[in-house]
């Protein structure tokens, strides 16, 4: 696939105006705060400030819409566990993520995020058990993959799979930096909206 147009459209913040947004697929991006969201929805449509990227974590506290080629959404969600915010932003953000999760008809598939350096967190698995527990499709994607050399990024991607219980072709890798794994993440988009 090629993105030839991308837009950002809104920021949500009540969970009742998700619903204006059901009339596209929609591809949904989450993962802890600074795993490279922002980062990875600009790489994959070649827009150097089309999200927007901080080096402060926490800083997507909204749902954002960007429409692609006029055919779907990615859609960015807040990040989570990031300690700083209070526990009430904690929870608005909680109850806002789920509220997306459980009810927008559109949604095709959610990419979860991990840092390709660490071994995924304790809210990691919660997400992927939150996914699987509501029948969400998600693909895993390891971002930052530029932060490591090759041997120690297979060893990582491993470490990554084993955690997940998945195999290790079930996680693709990217680095937003050097520019890789983009086609693999926009080939599984392709192939769920013909």
């Amino acid at each position: 696939m090629i993105v030839k147009t991308a837009e950002f459209v809104t920021s949500v913040s009540d969970a009742n105006k998700l619903t204006e947004y059901d009339d596209l697929p929609q591809f949904t991006f989450v993962g802890r705060s600074n795993v490279g969201k922002s980062s990875l929805i600009n790489y994959l449509t070649n827009r150097k400030n089309l999200a927007k990227t901080s080096s402060t974590p926490g800083r997507t506290r909204l749902i954002n819409f960007f429409k692609i080629n006029q055919k779907f959404y990615l859609v960015d969600l807040p990040g989570y566990g990031f300690a700083q915010a209070s526990h009430s932003e904690q929870s608005q953000w909680q109850s806002l993520i789920g509220g997306y999760l459980q009810n927008t008809q559109s949604l095709k598939l959610v990419f979860v995020l991990v840092d390709v350096r660490h071994e995924p967190s304790k809210l990691d698995a919660q997400m992927l058990n939150y996914l699987y527990q509501f029948q969400i499709p998600f693909c895993v994607v390891a971002t930052k993959a530029d932060k490591v050399g090759k041997s120690q990024l297979h060893k990582n991607l491993q470490m990554i799979a084993n955690a997940f219980g998945l195999g290790v072709q079930d996680v693709i890798y990217v680095s937003s930096e050097k520019r890789q794994g983009a086609q693999a993440i926009l080939d599984r988009i392709q192939s769920m909206i013909c």
